[in-house]
């Protein structure tokens, strides 16, 4: 059985089930979806380009707690609550990847949690050194 090490960390909303923030496993973590939840209120920001924000800031604080960081991640998906919002999202998120950015999916879903308008998760490679 794959060893695997659970990643919890505090700044960044907690879990609201049976989950974890994130899991490393074979070098690799994942991080589960993170919305715009400002940590600091617990509600989600205003807009699809807070949203945004906040989400890659959660993201960031996640993989900074697992040995890693931004420009370690490999692969991102992004839930939209409306494809509408794209280039918004998109103009965003390239202030996070300016440089050789990760592979990425971008899908539309019918609904998020507590009305947000987006959701983000990511792969990142672990530095152990």
């Amino acid at each position: 059985m794959t060893e695997k090490r659970q990643i919890a960390v505090t700044g960044v909303p907690s879990p609201v089930g049976p989950y974890s923030q994130a899991t490393e496993a074979k070098g690799i973590v994942f991080t589960s979806g993170q919305m715009g939840v400002d940590p600091s209120t617990a509600r989600l920001t205003e807009g699809i380009e807070n949203q945004t924000r906040q989400a890659l800031s959660n993201v960031e604080t996640i993989l900074k707690a697992a040995h890693s960081t931004l420009a370690d991640v490999v692969k991102v998906t992004v839930f939209l609550k409306d494809i509408a919002t794209f280039s918004r999202m998109n103009k965003i998120y390239a202030e996070y990847f300016p440089e050789n950015p990760p592979a990425r999916s971008c899908v539309e879903v019918s609904d998020l949690l507590n009305g947000a308008e987006i959701e983000i998760e990511a792969m990142a490679v672990v530095d152990h050194d």
